[in-house]
C-alpha cells in the first residue's frame, strides 16, 4: 500500500539549496532530448539512418522548413537548462538528475519525448522506425542509469496498426508506464482510425497520455495560421477540448471502458464547461449517436485525468477549487514540464491554500494510482 505523505512547506535549506517540496513526488512530464540525431542510429536500419540524416524530420505543418513559430526561448527551454558545456537542454541524464530529480526530490519521473521523435512525420514508415528507436533510446540512455525514471511508449500515431504493434512490443515491461500521443492529429482523435491504439493500450494495461502540441498538418484555429507564438500556446487547451469532444461522441470511452486518458500540458479549467456543453446537447441530439449510453460528463469524470502544468490561476481561489473539485481531486497529477521555459517548480506549483492532504495526492498519490506504480 502506498503511503501519501503530507507536503512540506517551501523553504531554503543550508547553503541556499532548497529542500524537496514533497516526499513521494511524481513528475508526469519531463522532456528528454537527444544530444544529436545520431543518438538514434543504433536502433535504425541503414535505410532509415540514411533517410534521417539526409532528409531529416519532416513533420506535417504548413511551412517548408523550420517550426511554425519562434519560441520565447531557444528550444522553448529554461536558460539554465543547457549543460555547463553548452549541451542541449535535457540531453544529459546526469545533468537532468542533478538539476531536477535530485534537486527537487523527484521519486518518479515520466519521460515524454517530443520532437525529434518522428511522431506525426509525413512518412509513416519512417515515423514507425523513429518511434521504435526513440523507445530503445529511452531504455538504454535514460532508464538504464536511473531507476526513478519511466518511459512513455512513443508511437507513430498516424499509422494505428504500427502503433498497436509497438505498444504490444512493450507490453509487460514495467519500465514503460503509458502510451504517448499528441493533441493535434490529422483527424479528430476519436476517429476509428485511431481505435487500434486504444485497444492495444487497454490490452497492455497502459493509460494513454495525450500531450499538447503535435503537427497535424492543419492550423489549430478554424481560420488559418495565427501570427504569434502566444496564440499557439493558448490553443493547446482548445486542441484538447476538440479531442475530448471527439472521443466522447465517436464512442471511444463507450467502446473502451478500461481506457485511461491523461491530458498533459493542456490546462484543465476548460474541462467542466466542455462536459456541461456536451451534457446539454446530448439529450436533444442523442438519436444521432445511439452508441452513447452514458452522459458525456460521466464518461469524462471516470476516464480522464489532467496534469497541473500550466495550472489556471484565477483571481479568486475558490474558482479553482470548484473546478478541481468537479474534475475530481483524485484525477489531478503534478507535471513540471522540465526543461521548458514555463517549468513549474514543485515547491510552488500547487497553491498552498489547497489542503495538505489534497496537495500530497496531486504531487504523487494520484499518479501512483493511475499509472499503477508499485
Amino acid at each position: 500500500m502506498n503511503v501519501i505523505r503530507p507536503v512540506a512547506a517551501p523553504h531554503e535549506a543550508a547553503k541556499g539549496r532548497p529542500q524537496a517540496a514533497t516526499l513521494g513526488l511524481v513528475d508526469v512530464d519531463i522532456h528528454p532530448r537527444p544530444k544529436s540525431l545520431h543518438d538514434y542510429d543504433p536502433w535504425l536500419s541503414a535505410e532509415m539512418r540514411h533517410r534521417l540524416h539526409t532528409y531529416g524530420i519532416r513533420p506535417r505543418h504548413g511551412f517548408v522548413k523550420g517550426t511554425p513559430y519562434f519560441k520565447s526561448q531557444p528550444l522553448a527551454s529554461r536558460k539554465d537548462a543547457w549543460t555547463p558545456e553548452g549541451g542541449t537542454p535535457a540531453s544529459d541524464p546526469a545533468f537532468v538528475a542533478s538539476q531536477h530529480l535530485d534537486f527537487h526530490g523527484v521519486d518518479v519521473g515520466v519521460l515524454n519525448p517530443l520532437q525529434p521523435s518522428g511522431q506525426g512525420d509525413v512518412n509513416d514508415g519512417f515515423s514507425a522506425a523513429m518511434a521504435h528507436a526513440v523507445n530503445e533510446w529511452q531504455l538504454h540512455n535514460w532508464l538504464a542509469g536511473d531507476e526513478r525514471l519511466r518511459a512513455s511508449v512513443v508511437v507513430p500515431y498516424e499509422d494505428a496498426q504500427a502503433s498497436a504493434a509497438e505498444i504490444r512490443r512493450r507490453a509487460g515491461d514495467a519500465r514503460f508506464c503509458q502510451v504517448l500521443l499528441m493533441s493535434r492529429t490529422s483527424h479528430p482523435l476519436g476517429n476509428r482510425k485511431y481505435w487500434p491504439i486504444f485497444e492495444a493500450a487497454c490490452e497492455a494495461g497502459l493509460p494513454v497520455g495525450i500531450h499538447a502540441f503535435g503537427y497535424s498538418g492543419w492550423p489549430m484555429t478554424n481560420g488559418g495560421w495565427p501570427s504569434f507564438y502566444v496564440e499557439e500556446v493558448s490553443e493547446h487547451a482548445t486542441s484538447c477540448q476538440s479531442l475530448i469532444n471527439s472521443m466522447v461522441i465517436e464512442g471511444v470511452f463507450e467502446r473502451f471502458p478500461a481506457l485511461r486518458v491523461i491530458l498533459i500540458e493542456c490546462g484543465f479549467g476548460w474541462l467542466p464547461s466542455v462536459a456541461w456543453r456536451l451534457d446539454k446537447h446530448w439529450p436533444t441530439l442523442k438519436d444521432e449517436v445511439p452508441h452513447i449510453r452514458r452522459a458525456p460528463s460521466e464518461q469524462i469524470r471516470e476516464q480522464v485525468w489532467v496534469s497541473t502544468q500550466p495550472i489556471e490561476e484565477p483571481e479568486r481561489p475558490e474558482h479553482l477549487l470548484d473546478v478541481m473539485g468537479w474534475i475530481g481531486w483524485d484525477r489531478i497529477l503534478y507535471a513540471s514540464d522540465y526543461p521548458h521555459w514555463d517549468f513549474d517548480d514543485p515547491r510552488y506549483a500547487i497553491p498552498s491554500w489547497i489542503p495538505a492532504e489534497r496537495r500530497a495526492a496531486i504531487y504523487g498519490g494520484n499518479a501512483r494510482q493511475v499509472y499503477r506504480f508499485a
